[in-house]
């Protein structure tokens, strides 16, 4: 196999409980994972001997681009000359909460996994993804969880049905800053947030936020994706898609989302890629 194409889906918490910190600076979380259909494009193309990485987004340096990290972290797991051309399609809003840099790493342990013939287990992608972030298991098991532990700990549950709005304001949250943030102040927050622990930190450090939880939570049951800064209603009807999308800034993006019962990665497997 020399090229492979894959969507790569974001995440949402349907609630997230910060449950105390680890010694080792990770945090234990109680949480509800649900796949969307909001997706990345990730192409793979063998090479000779080297990893390239294009980005449609974003600034970062290559060698700090979370797949070039996977890809780097399997090619010296083999002593035959492997490479790759990356291309990277982003579609997931950056620092939102959504798992997009966890979702693309998956991606990548699966697909070269694949074209390079590495033959590695899940369970052996799975020990290799938590090196690189919390949410990373979720994504190569690719079914929606109940999460424990540090998010490694998966018990499978069944998908939601209602359709989604995911709000995404013009701020990228970044994760250590907001547990950071969570265990200076968590003494302190009154525990009046019971979807998402992180509310009140995201509410204080963000005003255009703290102004729209104010106006509008008592008549839609906003909900906070991670640590922020995507946030997510549910609906049922066009009526009510219709009052959700009125309240949403003009600056603000937003996507219509779907739930999804399983990530595109599922059908990779049964494909036995």
């Amino acid at each position: 196999m020399e090229k492979l194409t894959i969507q790569s889906p974001a995440k949402i918490n349907l609630y997230l409980k910060v449950i105390k910190r680890l010694p080792s600076g990770y945090h234990e979380l109680d949480t509800s994972f649900q796949l969307i259909d909001i997706f990345d494009t990730l192409e793979f193309r063998n090479s000779i001997d080297t990893i390239n990485i294009s980005c449609s987004k974003g600034n970062i340096k290559q060698e700090d681009n979370i797949v070039y990290k996977v890809a780097n972290k399997l090619k010296k797991m083999t002593t035959r000359k492997v490479g790759a051309d990356i291309s990277i399609i982003k579609n997931i809003p950056i620092g939102g909460g959504l798992g997009g840099g966890s979702s693309n790493a998956a991606t990548a342990l699966y697909a070269l996994n694949g074209l390079w013939n590495l033959n590695l287990s899940l369970d052996k992608m799975i020990e290799i993804g938590i090196e690189l972030g919390a949410d990373v298991p979720l994504f190569i098991n690719g079914e929606n969880a109940y999460a424990k532990g540090i998010g490694e700990k998966l018990i499978k549950k069944e998908s939601i049905n209602e359709k989604l709005i995911v709000i995404c304001p013009d701020i990228q949250s970044s994760t250590k800053e907001m547990f950071d943030l969570f265990d200076l102040h968590k003494d302190a927050i009154v525990n009046k947030f019971k979807q998402n622990d992180f509310w009140q930190v995201f509410i204080d450090k963000n005003m255009q936020i703290h102004d729209f939880y104010k106006k509008y939570s008592q008549d839609f049951d906003l909900c906070l994706s991670g640590t922020g800064s995507s946030m997510f209603i549910k609906y049922e009807n066009d009526l009510d898609k219709e009052k959700i999308v009125k309240i949403i800034p003009s600056n603000w993006r937003f996507f219509f989302a779907k739930p999804l019962q399983c990530s595109p990665l599922k059908s990779l497997k049964s494909n036995g890629v």
